[in-house]
């Protein structure tokens, strides 16, 4: 046998070798505890065992001769453990959620795109070459979609048009929310709108309050300025609203509006909003109720939220401001892949401890005082998060994005799925593309119950947040006609994303 071969043989061997060694570890680490306690479970059972009637009836008589103390004893643990249930979290679950799916006169394509740029007439000839560039690499479909306005030749951004697009995103994932859930609006206690970039006067949330006649004492919070991980904190904040408000619905919008923020100036930093976000939007229905576990879909299990504000770097590397011209626009910093990346490691050491097993928490703390206390030149331990959940919804920002947390949390093609197809069908739809992930996971019929979700998105800040659903029941596609924006074309996917997708060129 040759040297290549002998080695190739031994490397296989290797892999076998951890390949059972780590199931195995976990495996004995998760049983521990059954492990440890089955020395005492049988000594009890053999002492039980062994009981005559005559050690009942003087177990009997002890227990009469110290009524007093028993009776004592059972009303303070009464007590306790009456004061721990009424001291305990509510329970929130998710009913139902509704992904907007704009009509076919939206729908932008890469060429299309490109000449709405071109006949604007605001880029240079080399801001269109780049902006050509990102989106033959953007990882983006034929098939996203803009709003009229940005469609219409010439462009015409206005409030009325800003207004309409936000009426059409928000109302259409309501009334598909509502009819699939059944809940009349006037019995939502609490509603919360986020949008980063739109924030007309009266606010969105006073435009769902007025479309839908909610009652008079809703409780309705708007959102702004917060980036895409607004959706996970409107998510937190109705989760902490239903610790309050008894017996509620909880109404969560989550979008962002492109009319008015579509940028007209030839700086690059602000040039790729343009190339990435596309129209979309989702509304969640949450509820405190005991008797709706039983329809509901999931589960809100965790919120963890991460805040990097306090640093400079962070907090300016995603900043709306005036280019030189004067033009509004939104500049990314050559930063963010780094700031993302910084923001996601206090995240997950937040949530590992909440989600992971005993045996994952065992080895990354090992590895931890290996590198801190000892000073050993050690790689850290990466959590498999894997092993906590199922599923995985990352915010589909974009193609970068997604390959460096698919490269930090060590994924399978298959966990990457759910978001890297949303970013090809949909865009990045903000805030809302957490939705179309989980709606696309729910299509394919993957879902059972017990399974856990992991929602992670990056939002300006800079923040990192996470919600850990899960599932009450399995999700059968037949049943998610209307509110899923997948179900007519999910035999499609998932499809081949080129690394380079050109622009075909209009003819002249």
């Amino acid at each position: 046998m040759s040297a290549a071969a002998q080695e190739t043989t031994a490397g296989g061997g290797d892999g076998k070798r951890q390949g059972y060694l780590k199931p195995g570890y976990h495996m004995v680490v998760s049983n521990a505890v059954y492990v440890l306690l089955a020395p005492f479970a049988a000594a009890l059972a053999l002492r039980a065992s062994r009981l005559t009637p005559s050690d009942l009836a003087a177990a009997r008589a002890h227990l009469l001769a110290n009524l007093q103390l028993a009776v004592s004893l059972v009303g303070v643990a009464t007590a306790l453990a009456t004061a721990y249930l009424a001291r305990r979290p509510r329970a929130v679950y998710l009913l139902d959620f509704a992904c907007y799916k704009p009509g076919p006169d939206h729908v932008v394509t890469r060429e299309t795109f490109m000449r709405q740029s071109s006949e604007a007439g605001a880029f240079t000839d080399d801001n269109l070459a780049f902006q050509r560039k990102i989106l033959e690499r953007s990882g983006l479909g034929q098939g996203t979609y803009f709003p009229a306005a940005v469609l219409n030749s010439p462009p015409n951004p206005c409030m009325a048009e800003a207004r309409r697009e936000a009426e059409a995103v928000m109302f259409g994932a309501i009334d598909s929310l509502l009819a699939k859930t059944g809940v009349p609006a006037r019995d939502i206690g609490v509603v919360v709108v986020n949008c980063s970039l739109f924030n007309p006067t009266p606010s969105l949330s006073a435009m769902v309050v007025n479309h839908y006649k909610l009652r008079g004492n809703v409780a309705s919070y708007n959102l702004g300025g917060m980036g895409c991980s607004a959706g996970l904190i409107s998510i937190d904040l109705a989760k902490q609203l239903l610790q309050v408000h008894r017996n509620s619905y909880a109404l969560v919008v989550s979008m962002e509006n492109i009319t008015l923020n579509w940028y007209w100036g030839n700086d690059r930093s602000m040039l790729m909003s343009n190339c990435l976000f596309r129209m979309g939007g989702a509304a969640i229905l949450l509820s405190n109720r005991a008797a709706d576990k039983r329809r509901s879909k999931y589960q809100l299990m965790h919120t963890v939220r991460t805040h990097h504000g306090a640093d400079d770097r962070a907090y300016r590397c995603v900043f709306q401001e005036e280019d030189k011209a004067g033009r509004v626009g939104v500049a990314l910093s050559k930063d963010l892949m780094a700031v993302a990346g910084e923001a996601l490691k206090t995240n997950i050491t937040t949530l590992g401890p909440l989600v992971l097993p005993m045996s994952e928490q065992i080895l990354f703390l090992s590895s931890l005082i290996g590198k801190k206390i000892f000073g050993l030149k050690m790689k850290p331990y990466i959590p498999d998060f894997k092993m906590a959940f199922e599923h995985f919804c990352i915010h589909a920002g974009g193609r970068a994005v997604l390959d460096t947390i698919e490269k930090s949390l060590e994924l399978s093609e298959w966990h990457m799925e759910p978001s890297r197809m949303t970013l090809n069908r949909w865009g990045n739809t903000s805030s809302s593309s957490l939705w179309y992930e989980l709606a696309y996971t729910e299509a394919k019929g993957r879902v059972r119950r017990g399974h856990r979700a992991w929602q992670i998105a990056f939002g300006s800040g800079f923040k990192c947040n996470s919600a850990v659903w899960r599932a009450l029941k399995d999700i059968h596609p037949s049943k998610e006609a209307g509110s899923n924006p997948w179900i007519e074309e999910i035999h499609r996917f998932p499809v081949e994303v080129p690394k380079v997708e050109s622009v075909v060129s209009s003819p002249c």
